[in-house]
């Protein structure tokens, strides 16, 4: 995206807003700009009144004047930066907010791309960097340029031949900075980058700091963090080392203009062209406009900065999803909640990437339990996402009571599907409240029931604060066979009459996965409910079971047909026999 491009996005979507208080930073800046250009020109009546004709009735006058002068600049300049602040937080406030809701809307695939940790620094590393260009360098547009405007006034009004050669220091000084500027744009996005990869290693490192502690890989991450800090550290050295690169151009360039002015006005002082009292003034105006250039000159670089950061950024606000309703989508008409799938192909990406569903026809009976058996990889748990639309078909279609659901409104859809998986989805908050998300308007008689026939009740009331028991981030402070339960109320609090089970009783002793299969049997007891278990004997009372292998249905049938007409499938139960 061109540059022009992004500063008229930026402004029409998120500075536009706050025109007014916008206005109202300038509105201060020109007092910052009176009040500076005042400063520098009240030191010619002063030397020229006080010390050259020693008038005293001016000693205290003049004093005061300055003093005004510096309060009032002090002052204006504090309200337009106090007005700016809010304007930028306010501002930051919105783009992260944007970013947030596109993410929450965002495809699966979306966010399967990408760590985490990456999303987290572009929240952050870049929001801010836009918000600076924003805020901080419409200020110093403001500000410095006004205050360079009124002292030029001032230079050329106390001697233009001065004022000349004095102003022959702002196009040098833009030239050296325009230079560094697509230096620091090119640093910064490679600073966002380790920014991202420190954030993802750190997400990283507290979700597995146990398997860290098991393998006694302590000193191996110290040495792996410090790597990610050294690479952070390297880059943003870069950035303020460029920063203060314009540090030496300027203050060669103010020393040259400064010996050029002493010893050219000295030659007009010996002329008589111009009194001692005018040379002060001029070189006061003169060294004011020092800051105000020096400030527009790096104007540049954070600009360039703001605009890669927004060139990021940008794109995840304007993500397009893939999974979104039809112009013609209709309301879901749920009758037996039977679902077919008619020559479905799938694969993740559309080039370069393996098939992973290849023409699969199967039927789901309505109000029955099917099951899928297969080995790791062969499709098993994209057949289950595939039907609330975490993902489009390929080829194909979905039908649910033969409707499509690419006809059907998702948020409809979904509104009959619940979803109970082995990497149980927890947040970092109360049990009532993490079981209530399913339904946020449950009466608190509905939300004891699910968890009475979630076997839940047990482990609440035997926590110091029971429902109110903060459980930590994704539920540390339970059980893998607690967090199940929680999820399996959710998912009966919500009432939906079809039920997807990833892999539900994987991983649990026996005591705590009879009181899960309990639940489970009370959660689908008339729903149409879809089953992936490792575990046959979990499966072996369903009406249908599916073996799934490379992405496809090679069989299926009850238990019994199935161990008598499927060698894979007989293979799969003997294993099990012999594992148990």
């Amino acid at each position: 995206m061109k540059s022009k491009l992004i500063i008229k996005r930026l402004y029409n979507d998120y500075s536009k807003t706050f025109l007014k208080s916008i206005i109202l930073a300038g509105i201060f800046s020109i007092f910052v700009a009176a009040s500076t250009s005042a400063i520098a020109w009240l030191l010619d009546p002063a030397i020229k009144k006080i010390f050259i004709e020693k008038d005293e009735t001016l000693i205290f006058l003049i004093p005061g004047f300055i003093i005004f002068t510096f309060a009032a600049k002090g002052i204006s300049l504090y309200y337009a930066k106090k007005t700016m602040i809010h304007v930028g937080e306010e501002i930051k406030k919105l783009l992260q907010f944007d970013m947030i809701s596109s993410l929450i809307n965002a495809d699966t695939k979306l966010i399967d791309k990408k760590h985490s940790g990456k999303f987290i620094s572009n929240l952050t590393f870049d929001v801010t960097h836009i918000t600076n260009m924003l805020s901080d360098a419409i200020l110093a547009l403001f500000k410095d340029s006004l205050t360079l405007i009124g002292l030029l006034i001032v230079m050329f009004y106390q001697n233009w031949k001065l004022s000349l050669i004095s102003i022959v220091m702002i196009p040098l000084a833009s030239i050296a900075a325009k230079s560094l500027g697509k230096r620091i744009g090119k640093v910064a996005t490679q600073a966002q980058e380790r920014s991202g990869f420190l954030n993802s290693y750190l997400i990283e490192l507290f979700k597995n700091h146990k398997i860290i502690k098991i393998f006694q890989k302590e000193s191996y991450e110290i040495n792996r963090s410090k790597d990610h800090l050294q690479n952070l550290k390297d880059k943003n050295e870069k950035i303020r080392t460029v920063y203060v690169r314009v540090s030496p151009i300027m203050e060669t360039l103010t020393g040259i203009m400064i010996a050029i002015l002493i010893f050219y006005s000295g030659k007009l002082i010996i002329k008589d062209e111009i009194n001692i009292n005018n040379f002060f003034s001029f070189l006061a105006a003169m060294m004011l406009a020092y800051q105000p250039v020096r400030s527009l000159a790096t104007l540049n670089m954070a600009l360039n900065q703001g605009l890669s950061a927004a060139r990021r950024i940008l794109p995840i606000i304007d993500n397009i999803n893939e999974i979104k309703d039809n112009k013609d989508s209709t309301d879901f008409k749920i009758k037996n909640a039977t679902i077919k799938f008619n020559d479905v192909s799938f694969k993740y990406e559309e080039e370069n990437s393996n098939v992973v569903l290849n023409k699969i026809n199967l039927e789901i009976k309505g109000g029955k339990m099917s099951a899928l058996v297969g080995h790791s990889g062969s499709g098993k748990s994209t057949i289950l996402n595939l039907i609330p639309r975490f993902y489009n078909v390929k080829s194909g279609d979905i039908e649910i009571d033969d409707q499509s659901i690419y006809d059907l409104k998702i948020q409809s859809l979904r509104n009959q599907i619940s979803l109970v998986s082995q990497d149980t989805t927890l947040f970092d908050d109360t049990i009532r409240n993490n079981i209530a998300y399913a339904n946020m308007n449950a009466t608190e008689e509905e939300i004891r029931e699910a968890t009475k026939l979630s076997y839940c009740e047990e482990f609440i009331n035997q926590l110091p604060n029971k429902y109110e028991t903060i459980i930590g981030e994704n539920g540390v402070r339970l059980s893998g066979g607690e967090k199940q339960r929680i999820s399996i109320a959710r998912a009966m609090l919500k009432k939906s009459p079809i039920i997807l089970l990833d892999e539900a009783t994987s991983s649990l002793d026996a005591e705590t996965e009879e009181k899960i299969q309990n639940a489970i049997n009370i959660l689908i007891k008339n729903k149409t409910t879809l089953v992936i278990a490792h575990r046959l004997s979990t499966i072996l009372n369903s009406d249908k079971i599916f073996v799934v292998e490379k992405g496809k249905i090679i069989t299926s049938g009850r238990h019994e047909e199935l161990l008598k007409s499927s060698t894979q499938y007989k293979s799969f139960y003997e294993k099990q026999i012999r594992k148990g």
